[in-house]
């Protein structure tokens, strides 16, 4: 087998608001295997500024990889541990090579067109106005559940923004979380959490920075509304420090990034270690291009799941590749007539 890899810039369309910064581009790597006349690929979604093997020597661990990759694959995990988007562009590749067709890592009643992926509609952060054009978009398409990026413009404009939909929406007819992306002072997250429990909110997502661990705990027990954890989960490795990290925090639910937290390998700790605490989890997308987007959607199906995922980011790129997956009324579908549309002579250009 031989390998190699590709970096790619990722263009927004329009500018992504979080409450960390404005997103307009985002780079990403693509792993190509080669062995016996067949390829296979995945993606190693590197995001900056948030994974946790966003460090110098990425690329030489890339290039590690491409030396070793006909080595043990227990040896490939242990020597990629602290690198999970590499883990993800690796176990995807494989199974991407090993597959009848390259695309389609994971057949099943999805792949086939026959029944879709239930998710959430993303609200980008921006001011009201924009928020609200968003939202009013979501609901006509179908969506069940809205997911709203909070914690950057004034707090008064978004609790509006809630209630526009609750005046509209109870919460059989609309399910609504929201994200703060770390955004809340600890010394004023309780209050806000009151606030927004206001509105009968599904969740709230990080609502302080990662790392607070004595403060984290605090809210999630005292907090009116349930906290799920997202960039909290970045750098817990191993099965032992997550299973424990479950424990002494006690979140309301987790959020899974494969592409984050140790591939499909990291996922699987993950959900272990929820399931034996009770913890709700679903799986989200972390702005992975539609290659690294297909392997976790057909993952993610296989999986079971019931509840609303975070897949709908498809759309986010002009430079993204063609796909079979679409969305329509608030699910993702998968088009058994199309492939993914991955060059890579393309991509090198």
């Amino acid at each position: 087998m031989k390998a190699r890899y590709i970096k790619y810039i990722l263009n927004f369309k329009q500018p992504a608001g979080t409450s960390r910064g404005v997103l307009t581009n985002k780079e990403t790597y693509f792993l190509i295997l080669e062995n016996e006349g067949k390829t296979g690929y995945g993606e190693c979604n590197l995001f900056k500024g948030l994974s946790a093997d966003d460090v110098s020597g990425y690329e030489e661990k890339l290039k590690w990889l491409i030396a070793h990759i006909n080595i043990d694959p227990d040896e490939i995990l242990y020597e990629l541990r602290d690198y999970p988007s590499i883990i993800f562009g690796w176990e995807t590749a494989i199974k991407s090579l090993n597959a009848k067709q390259s695309h389609l890592l994971y057949p099943s009643r999805f792949t086939e067109g026959k029944t879709g992926i239930p998710i959430n509609g993303l609200i980008w952060m921006g001011n009201k106005d924009f928020m609200m054009r968003q939202i009013k978009e979501k609901l006509q398409a179908g969506f069940k559940v809205i997911k709203l990026k909070i914690g950057a413009i004034n707090f008064k404009d978004e609790l509006d923004l809630l209630s526009y939909i609750r005046q509209q929406f109870s919460p059989d007819d609309i399910e609504i979380r929201v994200d703060a992306n770390g955004a809340f002072h600890p010394d004023e997250a309780l209050e806000k959490l009151k606030r927004l429990s206001e509105y009968d909110l599904h969740s709230i997502e990080q609502p302080i920075k990662a790392g607070q661990f004595e403060k984290l705990s605090e809210l999630c027990a005292m907090s009116p509304l349930p906290i799920a954890l997202d960039e909290e989960l970045i750098g817990h490795n191993h099965l032992f420090d997550k299973q424990k990290f479950l424990d002494d925090i006690k979140p309301a639910y987790i959020i899974i990034k494969p592409t984050l937290h140790g591939g499909f390998t990291g996922t699987e700790g993950w959900i272990k270690a929820a399931e034996k605490t009770g913890t709700g989890w679903w799986l989200t997308s972390a702005l992975e291009s539609n290659v690294g987007l297909n392997a976790l959607a057909q993952y993610t199906y296989q999986l079971g799941v019931k509840v609303p995922q975070g897949l709908g980011t498809g759309g986010l790129f002009n430079n993204n590749f063609r796909s079979p997956l679409y969305i329509d009324d608030g699910k993702l579908w998968y088009d058994p007539e199309k492939s993914l549309d991955f060059d890579t002579e393309k991509v090198r250009k």
